[in-house]
């Protein structure tokens, strides 16, 4: 299983579409009915669903687990002894997080997944410097990790992280170093949070200092606010970043991942898509059911690399449904779902 997905993910990005919808499946259910076997939570979950793996015939009726679940119970099949990391979804130390547990092998399937789609959608230039907005260690935390990964594998010339942890765990910019990092003759890619770039656009702004960064140079943000800084609405925020930074919009990426995953979703002109060996579903959350084209509903995400906790997720997210990709509205106003409500009585 595990060298069949590794093999679907190297061939999927330039394979026919009859090719990929039909390995997705065969994947999909074959991952299904060994997840259903080997995360107990899981089997407990689909089995109140009244879904079996002998039921299913199409990866769209594979139940998705709430993300709820990751906070409430441990979803994964790796035995405790051989955790050797753990992310937690964003927030502060006090709040009870998500969590997804990995071991060497599930961390190579996280790498290969990010470093193929994170290099066909941000397309980083020959001599390019980057730059982070978040801190270099952060242990439990999927975005860190996947900024020293790409770090490590795109970046030609040293990479800055202008990011800070303060004693809650909050992250917060090194603004003055950010003003003589920013300034330089080569391609810079510039990478964070919704927020970071708020706060360092903020800057800017008080400050009266507008950047031109080298042609080619590229940003990536990959939204989120959670109430670290004032919420601004995209198209506001990339006019932002090309009036402070002097990048075009056409270099400006958005990029929608969640601790729970193991692959992203990037935005082309207004709308995500997730690679080939993941999915979205927009559902509608009063009958389950998936809703029309350009209708809102719940995002739901299939994720192949996800192999050792459960592919099918159903997030607390809005999104309107754009063919096989997703516009996302942003968090549900509803409450989560506790974990005795995702079980029987």
């Amino acid at each position: 299983m595990v060298s069949e997905i590794q093999k679907f993910i190297h061939q999927s990005l330039d394979g026919r579409t009859e090719f990929l919808e039909r390995e997705f499946n065969r994947l999909a259910l074959k991952l299904f009915a060994s997840q259903f076997e080997s995360v107990p939570i899981y089997r407990r979950f689909s089995e109140t669903r009244k879904v079996n793996p002998g039921d299913v015939r199409n990866w769209s009726q594979i139940p998705a687990l709430p993300t709820a679940a990751f906070k409430e119970f441990e979803v994964s099949s790796i035995p405790a002894a051989e955790r050797t990391d753990v992310f937690y979804s964003s927030g502060t130390t006090q709040e009870n997080r998500s969590r997804h547990f990995h071991h060497a092998q599930s961390l190579a399937i996280y790498e290969a997944s990010l470093l193929s789609s994170f290099e066909r959608n941000f397309q980083p230039v020959p001599g390019m410097r980057m730059i982070f907005l978040t801190p270099k260690d952060a242990p439990n935390s999927s975005l860190v990790h996947m900024f020293n990964v790409v770090s490590q594998r795109f970046a030609e010339r040293a990479s800055i992280f202008l990011g800070q942890v303060n004693t809650e765990g909050a992250w917060s910019i090194d603004l003055d170093r950010a003003l003589s990092e920013l300034e330089g003759p080569h391609p810079v890619g510039v990478l964070g949070t919704a927020f970071s770039f708020v706060h360092l656009l903020d800057h800017l702004n008080e400050v009266g200092i507008r950047i031109s960064l080298p042609p080619s140079s590229r940003v990536m943000e990959t939204g989120g606010y959670k109430g670290r800084s004032r919420e601004v609405p995209k198209p506001e925020l990339h006019a932002m970043i090309s009036k402070f930074l002097g990048v075009s919009k056409s270099n400006i990426v958005t990029e929608y991942g969640m601790s729970e995953l193991s692959s992203q979703a990037y935005d082309r002109e207004g709308v995500f898509h997730f690679p080939p060996w993941a999915r979205a579903r927009v559902i509608s959350p009063e009958t389950g059911a998936e809703v029309g084209e350009r209708e809102t509903g719940l995002l739901q995400v299939f994720d192949l690399a996800n192999i050792w906790s459960v592919m099918a997720v159903q997030t607390e997210d809005l999104a309107v449904r754009r063919g096989a990709g997703f516009e996302l509205l942003g968090r549900a106003a509803k409450s989560e779902p506790r974990g005795c409500s995702l079980m029987p009585e």
